[in-house]
């Protein structure tokens, strides 16, 4: 099989090749059809998180190199594992990557995604940047029929993160309006969910002004830009006095500092996006502004398929997609980093 692989961090992403693997006991081996470049694996192949003040997360003891990327990973079945039940290779399939353990309490309270010994596709095990990936049990396969096949992978991670986020923000739309911050592949994600959830008027901000203008032409009620000083007064004047919840896809110092601002008294924040930096406010603000700050990481097997039954049901449009050839993948993996990409990359092996 073919893969565009990490061979050194910090480097390019180079062309390799592997023997496509037999599937054995339960596994299912896909032939990947199309599969999402995703801003998390900026995170990876340089090798950390930012943590603010100069404090990196390494991250790169989980993996061997070469290591393959890719979690949005749509395609069609080409072997199964004897043991492999309920595999229709007929059908077209979407890959829950986000594989725990599925031996720890997480795993079996359904919460597989935050398990603390994840065996997650193009995470910490080779992913979709190939031409073959290999599932390790049919129950991680969605069907994705009816659903076009670039948007079903990539509805595994920013289409996922998007629904679990806006999915918590929903209590809190009793206080005040919505507010998306970062309109990214998964911001706009976010917005397409919300939009389908919710009658409540849906704030965005964006420094990139064709972003915001590409949220309003999805149904945003207003764009605001965070580097405009007035920005502040303007959403609390929109919102009535503050929205309920801000949604920070874009997870930095300045995006989580501009986000909570106007959060009203009994809202919350939700930060979503691994951008980086550090966030600190004065602890008598949380109980002064009943404020709830809490974070959001992808979202749940049970989730995945309650999205995909509302994306099937056609109460989700598409956001604006871009296919390449695989070969690509290293060039849309630059232009993700230089914010140049509206909607979402998704490479076609």
């Amino acid at each position: 099989m073919h893969r565009q692989s990490l061979i050194e961090y910090a480097a390019p992403l180079q062309a390799t090749e592997a023997p496509t693997p037999a599937p054995q006991g339960t596994e299912v081996l896909l032939r990947v059809t199309h599969c999402g470049v995703c801003h998390s694996d900026l995170h990876l192949q340089d090798g950390y998180f930012d943590l603010g003040g100069g404090q990196k997360l390494d991250v790169r003891g989980s993996r061997q190199l070469p290591f393959t990327f890719g979690h949005e990973i749509a395609g069609t079945v080409e072997a199964v594992g004897p043991d492999a039940q309920g595999v229709d290779k007929a059908r077209r399939y979407a890959a829950f990557p986000w594989i725990g353990c599925g031996k720890c309490a997480l795993c079996a309270r359904g919460d597989e995604h935050i398990c603390n010994a994840p065996r997650a596709l193009g995470i910490t095990v080779d992913g979709g940047y190939a031409s073959h990936v290999l599932v390790p049990h049919p129950r991680y396969l969605i069907d994705a029929e009816g659903v076009a096949p670039e948007f079903a992978g990539a509805l595994m991670c920013s289409g996922l993160t998007g629904y679990s986020a806006i999915k918590k923000a929903m209590p809190y739309l009793r206080v005040g309006p919505l507010m998306i911050v970062g309109l990214g592949g998964v911001g706009m994600m976010g917005l397409q969910f919300a939009r389908a959830m919710t009658d409540k008027p849906i704030f965005v901000a964006d420094i990139d002004a064709s972003k915001r203008e590409a949220a309003l032409k999805l149904g945003a009620a207003e764009a605001f830009d965070p580097a405009d000083p007035g920005a502040r007064k303007a959403i609390a004047k929109a919102s009535g006095g503050g929205v309920g919840a801000a949604v920070d896809f874009a997870g930095s110092d300045k995006s989580l500092a501009f986000a909570h601002a106007p959060v009203a008294k009994g809202g919350a924040a939700i930060v979503v996006g691994l951008f980086g930096g550090s966030f600190s406010l004065p602890v008598p603000m949380f109980p002064l502004r009943a404020l709830t700050i809490m974070g959001s990481y992808v979202g749940s097997m049970a989730e995945a398929k309650e999205m995909m039954d509302l994306v099937r049901a056609g109460k989700v449009a598409q956001i604006p997609m871009e296919k390449r050839p695989l070969d690509q993948t290293n060039r849309s993996l630059d232009e993700l980093r230089a914010g140049k990409v509206v909607g979402r990359i998704v490479v076609t092996p």
